[in-house]
């Protein structure tokens, strides 16, 4: 099967020859070819040579634009920096108070920057293998953007304080970020990727209150676009699941910490993908203990899963243990349950 066989059999729930691979490489994958990270964020043609030989050297079954989370940020207008191969910065809160969300100004994605340069990533992706790869775009969830914007501390602190200013920036985000999502499916996306890590730090009554409506707009504007939707929201997410499992995802990430079964049971309309320790595992581990992991993962998702570390191929993994999770993978086919 190709890639692109693999992973819609599987959102199908139709046999597949192995489970998806799909774990995150970004920091990894600007190494992997030898171009410093600041590159990999902010030009296209880097991201895109990356991942075609990572995807290439090690089974990986997704094309990902992932990179940072301040593409939206910056074409808000917040300053962002890009330190020399590292991880780009937003250098102070380009929303001090509750009075400068009039500061946010809706912007075509098709002219902005750093949306643009995603946009162009998918188009090359598109000419070089659109037809053997599933291709993922990607947009910040609500309180991921509101975040990026204003701090977390604060944004923790305005979910009690000011719901009123929460609503109206969810709003406001929410919108710009279907509008980002729809440009990269019409751009050839067929995937698009949800991140909203910040949302693990909240309690399941402020998940639901005010957090998962938004993300539901969000996930069904994408669909009525024709896309899948990949939902990632790192960290210890147990607490959340079973109102996740309403946000109408396609495919939800979980961390290691998360119990597969359980996201599972409290998830049906969703593939599970995860979710071995990325550092303890994939990093500081072996080849063994890759392959023990993946295993691992395979038994616990009876027949229904995607593989991959829970979170980003740390940069200094080496490239014997992402084989090791190519191996293992490949030494088991699935058939849905």
């Amino acid at each position: 099967m190709t890639p692109r066989e693999r992973l819609f059999s599987c959102l199908d729930g139709r046999l597949t020859d192995r489970a998806p691979n799909l774990a995150i490489l970004m920091l990894f994958a600007a190494r992997y070819i030898g171009q410093p990270y600041d590159r990999f964020c902010s030009d296209a043609r880097v991201m895109v040579e990356a991942n075609l030989r990572c995807n290439a050297a090690f089974g990986i079954d997704l094309l990902s634009t992932m990179s940072d989370a301040y593409r939206e940020t910056a074409d808000y207008g917040a300053t962002v920096v890009f330190p020399y191969d590292s991880l780009p910065l937003c250098t102070e809160p380009f929303l001090v108070n509750t009075h400068d969300l009039k500061k946010l100004q809706r912007f075509d994605p098709w002219h902005s920057t750093r949306i643009l340069d995603r946009i162009q990533a998918i188009e090359l992706y598109v000419h070089e293998a659109g037809d053997t790869y599933p291709i993922l775009g990607w947009v910040e969830g609500p309180i991921a953007e509101l975040a990026d914007l204003r701090g977390l501390s604060q944004t923790l602190v305005d979910l009690y304080e000011e719901p009123a200013f929460i609503a109206d920036a969810f709003a406001l985000l929410t919108d710009q970020a279907i509008a980002c999502a729809l440009a990269q499916i019409q751009a050839g996306a067929d995937i698009v990727g949800v991140g909203d890590a910040a949302a693990s730090v909240v309690s399941p009554h402020l998940y639901r209150d005010a957090i998962l409506p938004y993300e539901q707009r969000l996930i069904s504007a994408i669909h009525a676009a024709g896309s899948r939707v990949k939902l990632h929201i790192c960290g210890e997410i147990t607490h959340l699941l079973d109102d996740i499992g309403q946000t109408g995802a396609d495919i939800i990430d979980i961390d290691w910490m998360v119990d597969i079964p359980t996201a599972q049971q409290k998830c049906p309309g969703a593939v599970i993908n995860g979710n071995f320790d990325p550092v303890a595992v994939m990093l500081q581990g072996n080849p063994d203990d890759v392959k023990c992991a993946t295993r691992a993962n395979l038994t616990a998702g009876k027949g229904r899963i995607c593989v991959s570390p829970g979170c980003e191929v740390p940069r200094d993994t080496p490239y014997a243990n992402l084989h090791a999770l190519q191996e293992a993978l490949a030494e088991v086919a699935l058939s849905p349950e």
